[in-house]
C-alpha cells in the first residue's frame, strides 16, 4: 500500500513520489452493495465517499507521523469536470468531453502543513491559472531538482505554497478527441481551445467558427466577444491553429489525415 511505501522510503531516508488514480470514481460506477443507489447521481456520491474514506486512511497516516507531516506535500485534483448525470460543474458552462469550462476545469487542493504559512491554511486562490502539466515542474523544484526545459510547464511551485499569487505565463492549448462522443449538442462541441491570462478562444480546426469570452468577468461563458473583438479573435485563432497543427494527428476519425501545413 501507499502508506508502506512512504515508510519505507522514510526508513531507507530517500525522497519519494506517489501518484494515485483511483478509478472508483470513473464511470461506470460500482460502489459496495451496502452502498448502492438506484441512478447514476447516487452511484457517483457513494464510490466518491468510500474513495473519500480511503484517502482518509492515507492523509491520517502522513498527520500522525512526525516524519512525514512536515515534508510531504499533498495534491488533489480532477483531470476534467463532470460526467453528465453524475456531478455538477456549478455556475461553469459544458461537461466532461467539452473544452468549455465545465469540461476543463477543476479544483486543485495543495496541503502542505510544514511548507506554509499558517496563514493560507483554508484559503483559496481564485485567478491564478494552473495546468496539470505545471505539476511536475513545480514538484521537482520542490525537491530541490532542476527541471528539463523539455517540459510543458512552468514551475509554480511558489504558487502552489501560497507564497505568490501569480499562475502560469504562457498560453493553455486543448484538443477535443474526436472520437470521444458527448451527450451536448454540435455547437457545444468545438474542436480547439487556448486560454492565455484572461482570454480564452473557441474555435474548429480550421480556426472557424470562433467563440471569445473574457473569463475574469464572465467565468461562465455566456457572452461570446467574437465579434467586438477581432484583432483578440485572429491573435488566438492563429495560436490554436498554429499548435494544432504542431502536433501529431489524434487518432479519431475527424483527424484520419494529418493536419496541412
Amino acid at each position: 500500500p501507499a502508506s508502506g511505501f512512504m515508510d519505507q522510503a522514510v526508513k531507507d531516508k530517500k525522497p519519494f513520489y506517489v501518484n494515485l488514480w483511483p478509478d472508483d470514481v470513473h464511470s461506470p460506477f460500482f460502489p459496495s452493495l451496502k452502498h448502492w443507489a438506484g441512478n447514476k447521481k447516487g452511484l457517483y456520491h457513494a464510490v466518491l465517499r468510500e474513495m473519500d474514506v480511503q484517502f482518509g486512511r492515507l492523509f491520517d497516516h502522513i498527520r500522525n507521523s512526525p516524519e512525514l507531516r512536515d515534508n510531504t506535500i499533498v495534491l488533489v485534483c480532477s483531470d476534467n469536470g463532470p460526467e453528465p448525470g453524475a456531478g455538477s460543474a456549478g455556475p461553469f458552462r459544458g461537461t466532461k468531453g467539452m473544452l468549455f469550462e465545465g469540461g476543463i476545469r477543476s479544483p486543485l487542493i495543495a496541503w502542505a502543513p510544514g511548507m506554509m504559512d499558517v496563514s493560507m491554511a483554508g484559503s483559496a486562490n481564485e485567478s491564478a491559472v494552473f495546468a496539470a502539466f505545471d505539476i511536475a515542474p513545480s514538484l521537482l523544484a520542490l525537491a530541490g531538482a532542476q527541471p528539463s526545459e523539455e517540459l510543458d510547464g512552468e514551475d509554480l511551485s511558489a504558487t502552489l505554497l501560497g507564497k505568490s499569487g501569480t499562475g502560469r505565463t504562457k498560453p493553455i492549448f486543448w484538443r477535443r478527441p474526436p472520437d470521444r462522443d458527448s451527450s451536448g449538442p454540435a455547437r457545444e462541441l468545438p474542436d480547439l481551445a487556448v486560454r492565455d491570462g484572461e482570454w480564452k478562444l473557441l474555435c474548429e480546426y480550421d480556426g472557424s467558427d470562433p467563440e471569445l469570452y473574457h473569463l475574469t468577468k464572465d467565468p461562465g461563458e455566456t457572452k461570446n466577444l467574437a465579434d467586438s473583438r477581432k484583432a483578440e479573435v485572429e491573435r488566438l485563432t492563429r495560436l490554436a491553429v498554429g499548435w494544432h497543427r504542431s502536433m501529431p494527428p489524434d487518432k479519431g476519425p475527424a483527424l484520419a489525415v494529418p493536419p496541412k501545413p
